[in-house]
């Protein structure tokens, strides 16, 4: 399953698709097809200029992002704190010999800032690799080398090396870490991906406080009129890529509801 959820979103890429569109239409030109071409190019172009001038991107971002308060309050007791892996490249880290953290770095930055907070909580970071062919280069790995580079003490830290997806980061750290009901756990991830993650821990009957960061938008209230192809393309595909998953995770019987709901 792990694997053909990897090609299917390879395929599902706004880009792969307009690259195709595009090919097909040029060879339908150059093959004197004009109306094949016509009806191929137009709509590829509508929809370009469309994700390049409209938020079309930034709503569907910001719908998943403003699910949950950007700002928590927290209040101690605090059981522990769990972040998830997606803010490192293991790959380029391996290969060039240092930590290369990509957009998501808040997320190991706010992990940082709750440990000092409250150094009583367990700390967890989930995170395995998501390649297909270097299954090898663990994500932990290297975000345990990094925190040791920084001369954080990485024995407050369960590191879990195993999870390729979201699901696997879920149930893996509960048969790991098997939380009390009376636990207060906080869960650590970007603001468009705590919907997906929340949901698959509310399947395990596992309700951590949602502490989203990495927030990619203002908020559904803020947007203006713009042309940016490559933004509107890149929101576009990180908010279609999410709702994406919701929506298979909730067929797949991952998820009890397509969205989160609070607590019964």
């Amino acid at each position: 399953m792990f694997y053909i959820s990897k090609i299917f979103l390879f395929f599902s890429s706004s880009g792969f698709w307009l690259l195709v569109l595009l090919c097909c239409g040029t060879l339908f030109l150059w093959g004197n097809r004009l109306k094949l071409a016509r009806w191929v190019l137009t709509p590829t172009v509508f929809f370009l200029l469309i994700i390049s001038s409209m938020p079309v991107g930034h709503l569907m971002v910001s719908s998943l992002e403003d699910i949950f308060p950007k700002n928590v309050l927290l209040q101690p007791p605090i059981s522990g704190i769990i972040v998830l892996g997606g803010f490192m490249d293991p790959i380029i880290s391996e290969t060039r010999g240092q930590p290369s953290l990509n957009n998501a770095a808040e997320r190991v930055t706010a992990f940082l800032s709750l440990a000092k907070r409250f150094p009583k909580a367990k700390l967890v970071f989930s995170g395995g690799s998501s390649s297909l062919t270097q299954s090898w280069v663990r994500e932990a790995d290297k975000v345990e080398d990094l925190l040791k580079n920084i001369g954080f003490n990485t024995d407050r830290v369960v590191f879990e090396r195993n999870a390729r997806n979201t699901y696997e980061n879920g149930v893996n750290l509960h048969t790991l870490l098997r939380p009390k009901p009376q636990e207060r756990w906080v869960l650590i991830t970007s603001a468009v991906h705590m919907p997906r993650a929340i949901t698959v821990f509310h399947k395990l009957n596992w309700y951590p406080i949602p502490y989203p960061v990495d927030f990619r938008t203002r908020g559904k209230g803020h947007w203006h009129w713009t042309f940016n192809m490559k933004n509107g393309l890149q929101s576009f595909d990180l908010g279609f890529r999410e709702w994406l998953g919701l929506f298979f995770y909730k067929i797949l019987g991952r998820t009890k509801s397509y969205l989160p709901k609070q607590r019964q």
